[in-house]
């Protein structure tokens, strides 16, 4: 049994592993978001990354970035949405704004305060930001099944739901401006609700 020095100096050397993987991570998104494009190659190259460090990695942001980028590439293509979504969050996270997994305090979005109940059935949700739940499909697939509708931010969408993992600088983000539109159409009094994904799945 390793006695108590030998137990720190495995600790400070995981440490120093972790911290290396966290700055080599940081420079491989820079690179990858530097030109506003990510293709289905870049997003393969990634994700090679991830499956070599996450087994030997304790940290829950490489474990969850790798979730992630499985899900966007399990039917071996990247679309509009997964596109935006890997391109945000990568760019976010090499400009150090964020912590994957760290919710955004309510105050910093223009959410509806007091938050509204939530009804599915007829009713028209849209969805942006990077979700806890899932992907986005896999979000609007939760308001079908109950009976609603899902898609993009049209004059019909009674609600919008803004993924867990955000930050301080969304106004900046590639959903910036379909909340700003929400958020121009509520004040113009349209019936409109923006709601924290929080929120939502409370509902479900």
């Amino acid at each position: 049994m390793p006695d108590k020095d030998d137990r720190l100096l495995n600790r400070l050397g995981g440490d120093r592993i972790g911290s290396r993987q966290i700055d080599e991570l940081i420079g491989i998104s820079r690179g990858l978001a530097a030109d506003g494009i990510i293709n289905t190659a870049e997003a393969e190259f990634l994700q090679k990354w991830l499956a070599a460090n996450a087994d030997i990695s304790d940290q829950p942001l490489i474990r969850t970035l790798y979730r992630r980028i499985n899900e966007i590439l399990a039917d071996g293509a990247v679309d509009e949405d997964e596109h935006a979504e890997l391109l945000d969050t990568l760019g976010r996270f090499s400009r150090h704004d964020m912590e994957l997994g760290e919710v955004l305090k309510a105050t910093s979005l223009p959410l509806c305060d007091p938050a509204p109940a939530l009804a599915f059935a007829g009713r028209n949700y849209c969805f942006t930001g990077t979700f806890n739940f899932g992907q986005r499909k896999h979000c609007e697939q939760a308001i079908i099944e109950r009976g609603g509708a899902a898609g993009s931010l049209t004059m019909k969408t009674n609600v919008l739901v803004i993924g867990a993992y955000a930050t301080e600088s969304w106004k900046h983000s590639s959903f910036g401006q379909k909340i700003m539109t929400a958020c121009d159409w509520r004040d113009a009094g349209r019936p409109i609700s923006i709601v924290s994904e929080a929120h939502w799945a409370a509902h479900l």
